[in-house]
């Protein structure tokens, strides 16, 4: 999956999505404590005016780029477990897409929940929601019918090992072979 969005800020004309297209890349990349709100200003090219117009405060803009980022991360997994024949080949070959894209850090909301969860609660309620959202896409797209419902926690909690995994330098290869494992023992 590709963090960087699809249209630069500087060429996008509505300077609230230029701000959370730009915080949007630069939290992920650079993480949220690290990223100031005179970066995020400078980078999306609008006065510190603008910004708190339409962001009246940093706080206020986490929440979007989160919001923003669950919409686009689910749309791309979903549609890239569609275009897979194979239960176990599907995840894997999704997975190792995104963990091999030169921008991957890891997930954003796994991040923001060690960064900031325990001063701002609602980060810990949407990205809660989005690991729900994604056990449930698990859920409709990989299991039988008849399968109990826990498969799809487990095949979401090894995912997320994965992805910490990758994210603490183990090689994606080895990474994905150990949670193809995982997953023909769970989906035999």
């Amino acid at each position: 999956m590709k963090t960087k969005n699809d249209m630069p800020p500087a060429k996008v004309s509505d300077a609230k999505t230029r701000i959370l297209l730009t915080a949007h890349d630069l939290f992920y990349q650079n993480g949220i404590r690290a990223t100031g709100v005179d970066k995020l200003i400078k980078e999306s090219g609008v006065t510190k005016v603008t910004f708190y117009r339409h962001y009246p405060s940093k706080n206020d803009l986490i929440l979007a780029f989160l919001h923003y980022r669950h919409d686009k991360w689910m749309a791309w997994f979903s549609q890239a477990l569609e275009q897979k024949n194979n239960q176990i080949e599907r995840l894997t070959d999704v997975l190792s897409e995104w963990f091999s894209d030169s921008d991957y850090r890891g997930c954003a909301f796994i991040n923001s929940v060690g960064e900031i969860g325990s001063e701002l609660p609602e980060v810990s309620k949407i990205s809660l929601k989005h690991k729900e959202d994604m056990t449930n896409l698990i859920a409709a797209s990989l299991l039988k019918s008849g399968q109990p419902e826990i498969l799809s926690e487990a095949i979401s909690l090894a995912i997320d090992g994965a992805i910490t995994r990758v994210q603490s330098g183990q090689p994606v290869k080895k990474v994905l072979e150990t949670l193809q494992l995982i997953l023909e023992k769970l989906l035999k």
